[in-house]
């Protein structure tokens, strides 16, 4: 059996080196006895302190220890912990991933379990040393160019040299010393010192205990109060070392008695400026509501839309736009970035696209009714950009009951789907849209739709010959579109007796 005696105080160094030397040594885990100093010093049968009981000879074939970097980062925290187990423990799991390079990640391992749950209360140690601390100054009347302030703390581990840094950040600008059973810290503005060497409790006090004493007092909310978790965040055992804590069991005492009496100091009339905000808000014109059966009164409901998640980080509703007789109704995909904060439907570089081809066709936009199929930009944020993301299923169902209502105001004789998206939201189809492109198909009674590409998609094409092809498909398209569009207008004409809108036979 192998003894190993270490100081034991939070210091990974003086563990790592010996570890090292038993790891190349192949020592196994279970003949290696590890002691602290202090523990091993009345020790009458133990060995000579700092002499290990056998030298650790490197086998010839044994390569060089290396460890995953997560380790080191466990073991700098475990290391502070104040079970003597922790160093067979480290020791265990480090010769186990010499074999099992992936053992860390097994969450359910008895080894891993407990080095976290040690990692983990060491953690929280820390936390709670640096909630829990309160300075109070000294050699007030010695005249030092700098205040200076002294604190106790009773860590349950070998935390002082690990926090010390953090207390050092926060206040720079002031000497201080933190001094615990477990070490103590120092900084005098130039020089951050650790010692691992136990302090007493120097009992100090001063005009800052009234002030932490009126501060706890003020903020303390008994309408709020939950003793469990309480008592959970802030341990008893702290109490003694915080000034505050002798208020707690009275202010727990009367909650009940403070929370009756803050419901009768409730105010019973509004603030005064309620009454001016009430005449502001009078004062405002009122709104003029849309004609119901219209596309503005639909407009404005959909404005308020919540059917589906997309509202939540979406600028606004982008509605479609047109007239309300339009012979011929767009329908795209979804608003673009540009569309979400302009609120108009193709409006960005797709929408480029579309203008100048309908243009090109004779295709009026003017006389045209724009739309998507979905009514709020869906995105992913990557740094200061927003990703497109294609809607699902499900966003397109629910979206699809604003498209419905569009198609029986408007009542188009032709429906243009650009896209698969709005394909499938006029249709419910599941047919490739590669399928279906350029015919003329019925889509109800008196409605005709027509199937292209989205100009997105156009957009996206990398190869320079097959972008060409493709853009002049999509410009067929358009154009049988808008020839449509003509075909129908000719086919209504003026009654020369009563001037009635019939068609021709």
């Amino acid at each position: 059996m192998a003894t190993v005696l270490l100081e034991g105080r939070g210091d990974l160094t003086e563990w790592r080196e010996a570890a090292r030397s038993l790891l190349l040594a192949r020592t196994q885990p279970r003949t290696i006895d590890w002691r602290c100093r202090s523990d091993a010093a009345g020790d009458l049968f133990g060995p000579a302190a700092g002499v290990p009981e056998a030298p650790f000879a490197p086998a010839a074939t044994v390569p060089a220890v290396t460890v995953p970097k997560a380790f080191l980062s466990l073991a700098q925290a475990v290391i502070c912990h104040s079970d003597l187990l922790r160093f067979q423990l480290l020791y265990r799991v480090l010769f186990r991933l010499q074999e099992e390079r992936t053992l860390l990640e097994v969450l359910s391992d008895a080894d891993v379990a407990q080095l976290r749950a040690m990692e983990k209360s060491v953690r929280r140690d820390c936390h709670k040393m640096t909630a829990f601390v309160r300075f109070k100054e000294f050699d007030i009347a010695q005249g030092h160019a700098r205040r200076r302030f002294l604190a106790w703390f009773e860590p349950d581990h070998h935390i002082v040299a690990r926090v010390a840094p953090f207390f050092q950040r926060r206040f720079t600008d002031m000497d201080w010393i933190i001094a615990t059973p477990k070490g103590t810290a120092a900084w005098d503005g130039e020089v951050l010192s650790v010692s691992t060497e136990p302090a007493e409790n120097p009992m100090l006090s001063d005009s800052t205990d009234l002030l932490w004493r009126t501060y706890f007092s003020h903020i303390f909310n008994p309408a709020r109060l939950k003793v469990k978790m309480m008592m959970t965040e802030m341990p008893k055992k702290y109490w003694k070392n915080l000034p505050e804590a002798e208020l707690i069991p009275g202010l727990i005492a009367g909650a009940e008695a403070s929370v009756i009496a803050m419901a009768e100091r409730a105010a019973s009339e509004a603030p005064l400026f309620h009454q001016r905000l009430q005449a502001i808000a009078q004062a405002e014109p009122e709104i003029v509501q849309p004609p119901a059966g219209t596309l503005e009164e639909l407009r404005e409901e959909a404005r308020h839309c919540t059917r589906c998640a997309l509202h939540c980080s979406a600028t606004q509703t982008v509605f479609g736009e047109g007239p309300q007789d339009a012979r011929i109704m767009i329908v795209g995909e979804q608003p673009g970035d540009q569309e979400d904060l302009a609120g108009r439907p193709f409006v960005g570089p797709a929408g480029a696209v579309f203008n100048t081809v309908a243009q090109e066709a004779g295709l009026d936009r003017k006389d045209t009714y724009v739309t998507n199929a979905v009514k709020h930009f869906k995105y992913e944020p990557r740094g200061k950009r927003r990703i497109h993301q294609k809607p699902n299923a499900g966003e397109v169902q629910h979206c699809k009951w604003w498209l419905t209502r569009e198609l029986a105001l408007v009542k188009p004789k032709l429906v243009v789907a650009m896209g698969s998206t709005a394909l499938m939201a006029l249709t419910d189809s599941r047919q490739r849209l590669s399928d279906l492109r350029g015919e003329m198909l019925q889509l109800g009674a008196g409605q005709s739709l027509l199937v292209t590409v989205h100009p997105a998609y156009l957009l996206r094409i990398p190869d320079e010959g097959r972008k060409h092809e493709e853009m002049a498909r999509f410009r067929s398209d358009i154009a049988r579109a808008a020839a449509f569009g003509r075909r129908t207008m000719a086919d209504v004409r003026p009654h020369s007796a009563t001037g009635d809108i019939r068609p021709s036979i």
